[in-house]
């Protein structure tokens, strides 16, 4: 029972790992930039959802909702001020204002809330569900977060192969310039990319939050990186790829700490990743694209 607990726990933390993932690949597989200020958008989410439910007292759902609200908006401003200006530029300066946003957003939550740590409340409950006479015990923070990744993979699955605008984000992110002489408006395409991946990062933040309840300015710094990690694992730009890599990451990343060390958990998950794209480039569902001249 013990293995069985432990993978729960790594399906887990994956599944966290592969909410913030699809924000990475989503842009990534659009606007072919990364998105290094994603992390930080986690951060945003998890102090509004805070500071919606302890200070001010409103239901959990409601916190919920208005961090998603105002990480869309910090997502649509991040793109329309920082990337749009930036869309016919070297990668290199994108990357470097990408690390620049980044920065800009931890200094201002260092100035708004302080450096403290603060704890985060239980917004699901403390509760667990015990099975094989209590030598299985699953937390109920465990089954939201893993019941809620099924559900955006799914919705987000339909969306992109069903409405109108996911189709247009599968044109652009096949051909921009095709998919603008189509009549596709192309600048509309990318900020609604980023309204989306920036809300779901911050469903990302309140449930990395409930999981390991210290909140800091610099809560989504890691897993921000774990998460990029997770999407370059299963295939950056593909939205299964991110589901695959996410919930790997998390089930290797639980097993380190639990057989090898929890000091060197973040050694083997890197280890693994360099092995993985020595092996296939690309990622495990990643397509090899070959450029002609």
């Amino acid at each position: 029972m013990t293995l069985l607990n432990f993978f729960i726990s790594g399906i887990s933390l994956g599944s966290i790992y592969a909410i913030i993932a699809l924000g990475y690949t989503m842009v990534y597989g659009i606007a072919k930039m990364l998105n290094f200020a994603h992390g930080d958008v986690i951060m945003v989410g998890a102090y509004v959802c805070f500071y919606a439910v302890s200070r001010f007292q409103l239901p959990v759902l409601a916190g919920v909702a208005l961090a998603m609200f105002v990480c869309t908006l910090l997502g649509i401003i991040v793109e329309k001020l920082a990337y749009k200006p930036l869309r016919q530029a070297p990668s290199l300066a994108v990357l470097i204002t990408a690390i620049g946003v980044s920065y800009f957003l931890q200094n201002t939550a260092l100035l708004m809330w302080s450096s403290n740590p603060k704890v985060f409340p239980s917004v699901v409950g403390r509760g667990a569900v015990k099975l094989f006479e209590g030598q299985l015990s699953i937390s109920h923070v465990t089954i939201i977060t893993i019941v809620t990744c099924v559900v955006i993979m799914l919705c987000l699955t339909w969306f992109t192969g069903n409405t109108r605008m996911g189709k247009a984000m599968r044109a652009c992110s096949e051909d921009k310039g095709a998919a603008q002489l189509m009549g596709i408006n192309v600048n509309a395409t990318i900020s609604m990319t980023f309204a989306i991946g920036s809300g779901l990062a911050a469903v990302a933040g309140v449930l990395l939050c409930s999981a390991y309840p210290m909140l800091m300015p610099t809560t989504g710094s890691l897993p921000g990186i774990k998460a990029f990690t997770a999407a370059v694992f299963g295939g950056i730009g593909s939205i299964p790829g991110a589901l695959l890599g996410g919930l790997l990451l998390g089930v290797i990343e639980i097993f380190a700490k639990a057989y090898i060390s929890s000091q060197l958990s973040d050694a083997v998950v890197f280890a693994v990743l360099i092995v993985v794209l020595l092996v296939k480039p690309a990622g495990l569902l990643g397509v090899q694209m070959t450029e002609k001249v």
